[in-house]
């Protein structure tokens, strides 16, 4: 059955990415929203995708992203902004008849949320609920890529973390992925629903560390860091990526640290609060989603790690 044109936004982020493959696959017709026409986007173009350049804070842009689209994934990044944003994607959508949006949250939102994203997260839920459109919120707990950004100090041995004590069950964005085009395949389904997302097994830091030292036979320990010191090591680590805005870059927090402008940040603030939510258990949990919606068992973090090896090595 035809869902008509989709629209991703994120489209060259993790989640975005592999919904896009997954929908491609299934002989979708889908339009990627991106920051900045480069590289990335050319790549999507190659593929058959639409693909139009936008900022979610101008009205007239979300307007153009939306035209013609009956189905859309709306992700914002860790940074300022996200209400507004929902709130112009929202209204273009609406106005140009949009029946049904996966939006990506987080675990961490809720009203008495101590991190200022976490908080408008569940601000920016609200925003989608009250503009009458079939929406269906995710609650991700952390993801599986976190691994993949702190691959070069896991490859000296060493897993640098905030999170303490506490459990999570890594998930991974293709798990994800599935779970968002199940959904825009069928939307009335999980209409007003929020769903947490999880990986198959919860972990604690120091197991995460074992796991890694098991697959990849080496050597690896868990350090508790804090968050500054943590994505200063992310940026001594990895080749400056200028004007990329998205996980892996710290949303751009990793380019500040590397000219030496960062300060404190809206970023640092939410990760050191979600850390002590991390260690007060609200990270924690597995469910049977990612199966039922995405028609497969979520990856394991040994899959995952072996699947990845080379990004360690």
């Amino acid at each position: 059955m035809s869902t008509g044109k989709v629209l991703i936004t994120g489209a060259t982020g993790d989640t975005g990415g592999y919904a896009i493959e997954q929908l491609l696959q299934k002989g979708h017709q889908v339009r990627a929203l991106v920051h900045r026409i480069d590289d990335r986007s050319k790549r999507l173009e190659d593929k058959g995708v639409e693909v139009i350049a936008g900022d979610y804070l101008d009205l007239d842009a979300m307007r153009a992203a939306t035209k013609a689209v009956r189905r859309a994934y709306f992700v914002y990044p860790i940074r300022p902004g996200i209400i507004q944003a929902t709130a112009y994607f929202a209204q273009a959508a609406k106005e140009a008849g949009v029946e049904a949006i996966v939006n990506m949250s987080q675990k961490s939102a809720r009203e008495d949320a101590r991190s200022h994203a976490a908080l408008d997260h569940w601000v920016a839920e609200r925003v989608f609920d009250w503009s009458g459109i079939a929406v269906t919120h995710l609650r991700p707990t952390f993801f599986a890529e976190w691994l993949l950004y702190r691959a070069p100090i896991i490859k000296a041995g060493t897993l640098a973390s905030p999170l303490g004590a506490g459990k999570h069950a890594p998930v991974a964005a293709e798990d994800q992925a599935r779970v968002i085009v199940g959904i825009l395949e069928n939307p009335a389904a999980h209409s007003g629903k929020v769903y947490p997302l999880f990986g198959p097994k919860e972990y604690t830091q120091t197991e995460i560390a074992q796991v890694l030292s098991r697959v990849l036979v080496t050597d690896i320990r868990y350090k508790q860091v804090t968050v500054k010191e943590m994505l200063q090591h992310r940026a001594s680590s990895q080749t400056p990526a200028p004007g990329r805005v998205n996980a892996r870059t710290g949303y751009g927090e990793v380019e500040q640290l590397q000219r030496g402008e960062l300060k404190e940040s809206f970023l640092q603030q939410h990760l050191h609060e979600v850390a002590l939510d991390h260690q007060a258990g609200i990270f924690a949990g597995t469910n049977d989603v990612i199966e039922t919606i995405g028609g497969r068992p979520p990856i394991s973090l040994e899959a995952f790690i072996e699947k990845h090896r080379k990004a360690f090595e």
